[in-house]
């Protein structure tokens, strides 16, 4: 069992204010694994505190960029050499495969601050332009203090993406994880101070929604960057706005996987089942919802079955597990509510549908569904689960009308044999990712949604983009 009594803040280990404590249950076992400080108001009112004083008046944000990429190329390279504890880590804590974990948890992680490393050596950070009355300065200024609300089911990629842009740009960053997985924070932190990150730049503090508020809230604040539900990123974004306080929202997500008739449905299933069913079907970009023309419906309906009913459940420690168990109890019960509610309004079981894998560990039966129409609760509502409904379409015009029918834009696939077809399906999908014959987040490439999935981008210049203020200097001759 992990036990931390400390806090990082401002890069050192100070003890809370509070004497709360969050305890980390294992998923698989329902034992607890881990407990840390539970962080209260006074815990982030001094982490604001340090990073207002390191913005104001420290050497990080007056450091040449190419010594800020320095550190964190030292970091990416830190980073690579804990991979596999990260990885081990976070499946202990929330329950995903191992395999996911070491690909798509920290993997993924290591990619993104290696990527901004090497982007913050060569981005413009100022630029010259005609003007009227004689040339202008266009400056890249970095925004201030940031606040980082990080959720559980990928913990430390989306850390990456708000940290790694956030240091290059020249910010001050507060880290409030999230409750379910505090742990791999605190690994996180020795490797920052490590890497050479001054004192005040980062802090690192697990606690709750009601603290998480206090931190958006806070006036020494002037960013919030937020990743988690729709909901929650309404209210995040409504405080910001009252604030006039700068925020990126990346939210849910219903994407749409479109499969035409040329789709060869063997190589198709195997993408498939990635892209639908990754960390267990608790990922904003899962596509959940599965459109098949009705020429191939029942075809595509077995062939998705039979793939679900193929992999492995079961400790997600083993390499050889595909699926394991939601994060926590309400987890399951909520998709399970939502199996129910598919069944109530008609769609037909084709996989799952009731019953647990094992008795013990928040495990949940993946479930396939067909006959779901695009009005049905578990077609429009985000279920965060191994969860698919199998959706017909009569023509491709109305798979585009189909898969865009929703409040979510976040991403989406087509899979076909005939890629320039792919691809105008592509541009007709309102989505912010979108993947021909696979999916994939890019690090050189914004990340973010159209719609309720959220509000600016992450990754690529653009996410740096997001941390920094634009000046322009006018003067004359």
């Amino acid at each position: 069992m992990r036990e931390h009594d400390r806090l990082y803040i401002g890069g050192e280990w100070a003890a809370p204010a509070g004497s709360g404590t969050i305890d980390v249950v294992s998923p698989h076992t329902e034992e607890i694994i881990g407990r840390v400080p539970e962080a209260v108001p006074e815990d982030m009112d001094r982490a604001v505190a340090a990073a207002r004083e390191a913005f104001d008046h420290g050497p990080w944000p007056r450091m040449a960029p190419a010594e800020r990429a320095a550190v964190v190329a030292r970091l990416a390279e830190l980073y690579a050499g804990r991979l596999g504890d990260l990885a081990e880590l976070i499946t202990a804590e929330m329950g995903c495969p191992i395999s996911f974990s070491q690909l798509g948890q920290t993997g993924q992680a290591q990619a993104v601050y290696g990527y901004f490393a090497e982007l913050g050596r060569d981005f413009a950070w100022e630029e010259e332009r005609p003007g009227l009355m004689g040339p202008v300065t266009v400056r890249r200024e970095p925004v201030g203090v940031v606040a980082a609300i990080v959720p559980w089911n990928v913990p430390q990629f989306i850390i990456a993406l708000k940290l790694a842009p956030a240091l290059i740009a020249g910010c001050t960053i507060v880290i409030k994880p999230a409750p379910e997985t505090p742990l791999d924070g605190y690994v996180l932190a020795d490797l920052l101070t490590e890497a050479g990150v001054p004192e005040g730049v980062v802090s690192i503090v697990a606690a709750g929604r009601e603290t998480g508020e206090h931190l958006v809230r806070h006036p020494g604040v002037d960013k919030v960057a937020f990743t988690g539900s729709t909901a929650a990123g309404r209210r995040i974004g409504a405080i910001c706005g009252e604030q006039l306080k700068r925020c990126t929202l990346e939210l849910g997500g219903k994407s749409a996987a479109i499969i035409l008739d040329d789709a060869d449905l063997a190589a198709t299933m195997g993408w498939l089942k990635m892209a639908s069913l990754m960390n267990n079907g608790q990922a904003c970009v899962a596509q959940t919802r599965v459109l098949a023309s009705r020429n191939r419906y029942d075809e595509v309906v077995d062939a998705l079955a039979d793939t679900v009913r193929g992999m492995k459940i079961g400790d997600p420690a083993d390499p050889a597990t595909e699926i394991g168990p939601l994060v926590a109890k309400r987890q399951q019960e909520r998709v399970e509510g939502y199996i129910r509610i598919g069944q109530e309004e008609g769609a037909k079981v084709a996989l799952g549908g009731s019953g647990r894998p094992y008795d013990r560990g928040w495990y949940v039966t993946p479930t396939v569904f067909a006959g779901v129409t695009n009005d049905m609760r578990i077609a429009r509502e985000e279920i965060f689960g191994p969860v698919l409904s199998v959706i017909p379409y009569e023509d491709e015009a109305d798979a585009v009308r189909i898969a865009n029918d929703s409040e979510y834009g976040l991403a989406g696939t087509v899979w076909t044999a005939d890629g320039d077809r792919g691809l105008e399906i592509a541009r007709q999908v309102r989505t912010g990712t979108y993947g021909v014959n696979m999916y994939m987040i890019e690090s050189s490439s914004p990340f973010g949604g159209y719609k309720g999935s959220g509000v600016g981008r992450e990754l690529g210049p653009e996410g740096l983009a997001a941390y920094l203020e634009y000046k322009s200097i006018a003067r004359m001759g």
